[in-house]
Formats: C-alpha cells, sequence, structure tokens
C-alpha cells in the first residue's frame, strides 16, 4: 500500500485497502498511517481528516503517529485553530502526544514568529513526560536569530545545555550565522573557539560563516588565521571559502594580495567561479584600478568563465566612480538592451552613480 502511493496515487492503494478487507485481512493502525500520510501529501487533508474519524467503526484507533500526520499537514497549510482542536481531541480520547506532537507546533508557531507560544508549548512538555530535543529548541533559536534577538538566542543555548540538551552543529551554525550577518564576530569566534571542547566539532560550513562574517567587517587577517586552522583540523577549504577571504581583501583594499591569492588557487586545485572573479573585480574597482578590473574580465573570458550580471554592474560602477559616469550609463543602457543586465538591477546601479 505505501509503495502504490508514492508510484500510483492513493486511489489505487484505497483499493489495495478494499482488496485487502475482502480477503479478510484486516488493516492495522499501520495502514491506516500510511494511507493518511498518502492522502496527506496529495493535498486532500479534509479526507485525512475524515478518514481518522472514520477508523474507529472499523475497528481501528488512530495512535499518536496518526495525529501527529494530521498535525504537520495542518501546520503546513497553516490551519492552526483546527491544529489546536485536533490536540485537544487527541487529549481528550487518552491519546499522549509525543516529543514529535509537540516539535510539529513548535516548529509552526515558531515560522509564524509567534515565539512566546512556542515557549509555553515546549515548558508544557514535561507535563506529558517529553522532554525537549534539540529539534524543539533549533526552531526557537532560528526564530530570535531572525528577530535579531541574539540575546535571547544565546540564553536558550545555555537554557538548552543546562537542561541535558546538547546543541548539534546545525544549532551553532544557525547561531554564528546570525552572528556574523548582525557584525558580532568576536562572539562567533569565542563560540566556534568552544565548540570542539562542547564535544560538537565544527565543520566546512561553520568555518564559511565565520571566516565569511570576519571577511566583511575587515579582519581578513583573522579569518586567514582561521583557513590555515581549518587546514590543520583536516577540513578542505572549498571555493566559497576563498571567494570570502578574497571579497576581504578587496574591501580592505589590499588587491595585490588578493590577486596573488587568486592566482595560488589554481595550485590548490580549486577552479574560480563568477563570485571569485567578481570579488576580485570588485576590490579592483574599490581601489580605483578599473583598468585592471576590465583587463581581469578578458582574463575570465579567456580561462572559460562566464560573467555573471554582478560582474559587468561592478565594473559599471568602477568606470562611473573613474570619472566616467556619461560613458558608464552608456555603457549599462547598451547592456540592458542587449538583455545581458536587468532593468531592475540597472536602476539600483543608476542610483549608486
Amino acid at each position: 500500500i505505501e509503495a502504490t502511493c508514492k508510484e500510483s496515487g492513493v486511489e489505487q492503494a484505497m483499493k489495495l485497502l478494499d482488496e485487502m478487507r475482502s480477503k479478510g485481512c484486516k488493516p492495522d493502525v499501520v495502514t491506516y498511517n500510511v494511507l493518511i500520510n498518502g492522502i496527506c501529501k496529495e493535498g486532500r487533508l479534509d479526507e485525512a481528516i475524515t478518514f481518522l474519524n472514520n477508523m474507529p467503526s472499523h475497528g481501528c484507533q488512530p495512535n499518536v503517529i496518526t495525529h501527529n500526520i494530521i498535525l504537520r499537514s495542518m501546520c503546513s497549510t497553516g490551519r492552526w485553530v483546527d491544529a489546536e482542536k485536533l490536540l485537544a481531541e487527541m487529549l481528550r480520547k487518552g491519546c499522549s502526544p509525543s516529543v514529535v506532537t509537540f516539535n510539529i507546533l513548535i516548529n509552526f508557531l515558531c515560522r509564524k514568529g509567534l515565539l512566546g507560544r512556542a515557549i509555553d508549548i515546549m515548558e508544557k512538555m514535561p507535563e506529558y513526560g517529553c522532554t525537549p530535543n534539540s529539534s524543539s529548541y533549533n526552531p526557537l533559536l532560528h526564530g530570535f536569530c531572525k528577530e535579531k534577538k541574539m540575546e535571547r538566542a544565546i540564553e536558550y543555548l545555555e537554557i538548552m545545555a543546562s537542561r541535558g540538551c546538547y546543541p548539534d552543529i546545525v544549532t551553532y551554525n544557525t547561531l554564528l550565522t546570525a552572528l556574523c550577518r548582525d557584525g558580532k564576530v568576536d562572539i562567533a569566534v569565542e563560540i566556534l573557539n568552544q565548540l570542539d571542547s562542547k564535544g560538537c566539532s565544527p565543520v566546512l560550513i561553520t568555518y564559511n560563516t565565520v571566516i565569511d562574517g570576519l571577511s566583511k567587517v575587515g579582519k581578513t587577517d583573522r579569518a586567514l588565521k582561521l583557513l590555515d586552522e581549518m587546514r590543520g583540523k583536516g577540513l578542505k577549504p572549498d571555493i566559497i571559502t576563498y571567494s570570502s577571504l578574497l571579497g576581504g581583501l578587496g574591501r580592505e583594499g589590499k588587491v595585490d594580495e588578493a590577486i596573488k591569492f587568486f592566482h595560488d588557487l589554481k595550485g590548490l586545485g580549486v577552479r574560480p567561479n563568477a563570485i571569485t572573479y567578481n570579488s576580485v573585480m570588485l576590490g579592483l574597482c574599490k581601489a580605483r584600478q578599473t583598468d585592471r578590473a576590465i583587463d581581469f574580465l578578458a582574463y575570465m573570458v579567456s580561462k572559460g568563465c562566464k560573467p555573471s550580471e554582478a560582474t559587468y554592474t561592478i565594473l559599471i560602477e568602477g568606470i562611473a566612480h573613474e570619472g566616467l559616469a556619461k560613458e558608464a550609463l552608456e555603457l549599462l543602457n547598451e547592456l540592458c538592451a542587449r538583455g545581458v543586465v536587468k532593468k531592475s538591477s540597472a536602476e539600483q546601479v543608476v542610483v549608486k552613480m
């Protein structure tokens, strides 16, 4: 039945259910759960609810998994009132919620920005014999980070650990991303340095996040030290790592160092992409070395790397900042006419000119 739901749809699976019954094989709760899940995946939630309500008449009581399937579908379609009613009905019938039940509700509330209600739900979990896990805390932390409430996020990180639920690398990556986005890179570095002692080893994306954060606030020297550190731990930097560092060197006016770093990539077996080239060109343009940036564009094309829209807008802004605003505007209009640069992007460039 499960395979039929996936391959041929629920209607065919229902025929199998009828055949199963006709041959005296009584479906159990697992059978019904598979069918309800299939109905929900097809977007037929009301039918799934009817199916749930009819289960007792077929001699089968829904279990917590049955209710969780319906709850998840209700939450994913924004039917919170129905979800609350189903939860109340579930409790009335003596079907105890599981950690998964609570996590479905917490995740929904956090996505809607209702963090206070999500916390209330979490605090009630022990009353039902459920202990919050990382999947309970992660949506909350993500919600706090999204709202730039970093103190609250760190507070809940500590609460999480104090309750014996140790954050995983996903939790830390969420926090580090938010800290770096807000420019709080020193705190991010401090947390990164503590990860090994907490039994949570940083992964590539962890380092990339902090390296990018440092590079964007003029602390590329510290970012380069992290590059050495990650290599020392056996982690292989990728094109994202190097593009962040190149961007940082360019923003700090260290264009010659950036170009040398760029050419060193070949020896490391790294193939630059458009973002990598753009990082160098942006640095050259900011240093009012647009002629070198144009030469770098030619080099980019010669290496078989197709320029992006951002490549052209970077160069046009560079030309304008060299005092050639009229020529830059003419070039921009020509590129728009050719469809190389979108009108919306061109308007943003004009504002900067």
